[in-house]
């Protein structure tokens, strides 16, 4: 992990959920966008353009902020002094994910029980074998070198005041130092010359058995390494690392976090362990936080969290029930209007895909973004460290970013209101360009559709069971008329299998999709390769083409 990159951004806030330093109290800025200037540092900017690409840069247009405009910052959970740009930041950077890599770790581990095993055989020959024991003398001053050069490293990487801030830290650097002073001190003893003193021997012999209290860094070793698993585990998402915390944690505003989900037992070892969690946000918001957990496939002890805690069921890579989403924006707004100081912190398993769903349907509803892109943008521009890394780590599966949009319809159409029912039959579906795509001609399919988790309709095109399959070489595509087609309403997923080698990704198929039936236009839907969840990644392009496409016509009630 470098330790280095941008620091806390300067932020322009906009609607009535971000306070504002100025005399006064709430202000609002209609015309505003977030933006990122070249050092990562976000600010609000009037009538500002954000363009931002995956994988690129973070563009903009604007003119520049006047100077009453008052500004937040938004900790990035970095410390300030290794922010500016040196020599000793620059290499700091280099030389980071080699000190912090899982693999180094595993190896100071090894060298500790071979260093053990030396001492031991070493405590265990004769006087006599003087030469196989100065071999097992030097092998033992090496490792402690070794040693040594890791702690000066570590220290170096961290910074002295975060590497000694921690007891464990501090006692496996006095254990390092201490021990090695005492092989040398054996090492470089004359050992011939002590032959006739007795007491000296003795001594000795003391000082090496004394050399095995390395054995105590084997806790250290593995501090470091649930360190470094955690790290490679998040990837590049933005991590907090001060103050004591090393946890995958980001600011997505000053009063939004956005978070992997808070582990326990096993799981804690590559992912936040829930007693870190709690003892940040009662260190940093006591009394004032509240944890939103969007996973449906686990949950924990609210008590960590002094109770306030609130769940809502989303599938992972899946996307929430428009109703949730009300329901959700609902409780933030209530919470966050009740006092100023509250924040909110937010997590599915990864911190990604459902967290970020959520946190871009927040930052519509409070204003801070007119549209679902400039929200998704701003997400995963914060969520993702690019001195790390330039993986995009916002909200990518397409079905996930077509819920953000439809909340931002619900917000300028509808008032936050669900949109009135629309209850619709599925006449057909057509992929397109389906040449590659398994057998090719469509046999090898198995089509669901699936309401509240509960699958309404499955066709196998293979025995053209619910179903009749026509194919259309000269088109390269195959349409799929499904015969009694149960009405369909609200949420809708369409989840596609196949009997043949396709990759599989998300949802364990080759790919699927959600739509929701109320903002289906002239009773077609057609959704080309970004839009379909799992051939949208690059990854897949050897198996659908840039055509590849899946159209879906309606007949409506």
């Amino acid at each position: 992990m470098a330790a280095g990159g941008p620091g806390p951004a300067q932020v322009r806030p906009r609607g009535p959920f971000n306070r504002v330093p100025a005399e006064g109290g709430l202000q609002r800025f209609p015309s505003s966008r977030f933006c990122f200037g070249s050092a990562g540092r976000a600010r609000r900017t009037k009538m500002t353009t954000v363009r931002y690409e995956q994988g690129s840069e973070l563009t903009e247009t604007s003119s520049s902020p006047t100077a009453d405009e008052p500004t937040i910052k938004i900790d990035d959970g970095r410390d300030e002094d290794n922010e500016q740009d040196s020599c000793s930041n620059t290499i700091r950077r280099k030389i980071s994910p080699f000190v912090m890599s899982f693999g180094f770790r595993v190896f100071g581990v090894v060298l500790i029980i071979v260093d053990i095993i030396v001492v031991i055989v070493d405590l265990a020959i004769s006087e006599k074998k003087r030469g196989i024991r100065e071999i097992l003398e030097g092998v033992s001053l090496a490792i402690a070198l070794f040693f040594l050069v890791d702690v000066l490293m570590r220290v170096f990487v961290e910074g002295f005041k975060n590497y000694f801030r921690s007891k464990l830290n501090t006692l496996d650097a006095v254990i390092v130092v201490g021990t090695l002073l005492i092989n040398m001190t054996y090492s470089f003893s004359d050992l011939a010359a002590t032959d006739q003193m007795p007491r000296m021997v003795t001594l000795l012999r003391v000082l090496r058995i004394v050399i095995l209290i390395r054995i105590f860094r084997l806790a250290s070793q593995k501090k470091q390494l649930e360190v470094v698993t955690r790290r490679m585990v998040s990837e590049n998402k933005r991590r907090y690392m001060k103050d004591g915390f090393d946890l995958d944690l980001t600011y997505v505003t000053d009063r939004v976090i956005a978070m992997s989900f808070p582990s326990s037992g096993k799981q804690s070892f590559y992912r936040n362990p829930i007693e870190e969690v709690a003892r940040f946000l009662d260190t940093k918001h006591a009394d004032h936080y509240k944890v939103y957990n969007l996973c449906s496939e686990k949950g924990y002890d609210p008590k960590y969290f002094h109770y306030r805690v609130e769940r809502i069921f989303i599938d992972d890579h899946n996307v929430p029930a428009l109703q949730d989403m009300l329901k959700f924006t609902a409780s933030v707004h209530e919470w966050m209007n009740q006092d100023e100081k509250n924040i909110i912190a937010i997590h599915c398993k990864g911190g990604k895909g459902r967290t970020g769903t959520m946190v871009c349907t927040w930052l519509i509803h409070s204003d801070q973004f007119e549209s679902a892109k400039e929200s998704l943008d701003y997400f995963g521009e914060r969520r993702t460290d690019r001195t790390m890394s330039t993986k995009f780590q916002g909200v990518e599966t397409p079905s996930q970013s077509r819920y953000v949009g439809y909340y931002e319809i619900l917000k300028n159409k509808y008032n936050f209101q669900l949109p009135p029912e629309r209850q619709l039959k599925i006449k057909n579906l057509k992929i397109h360009s389906i040449h590659g795509v398994g057998k090719g001609n469509g046999t090898d399919m198995k089509v669901q559709i699936i309401m509240k988790k509960q699958v309404v309709l499955e066709c196998v095109c293979a025995t053209q069971g619910n179903c009749k399959l026509f194919f259309d070489s000269e088109s390269d595509s195959v349409v799929i008329g499904l015969e009694d087609s149960p009405v369909i309403s609200g949420d809708v997923k369409v989840r596609f299998e196949s009997n043949s080698d396709l990759p599989k990704g998300y949802d364990d198929c080759p790919f699927f999709f959600w739509f929701n039936t109320s903002f289906i236009e002239n009773n077609r839907l057609y959704l080309p390769r970004n839009e379909l969840d799992n051939p949208h990644k690059s990854k897949t392009w050897k198996v659908y083409s840039e055509a590849f496409a899946v159209e879906m016509n309606f007949t409506e009630l």
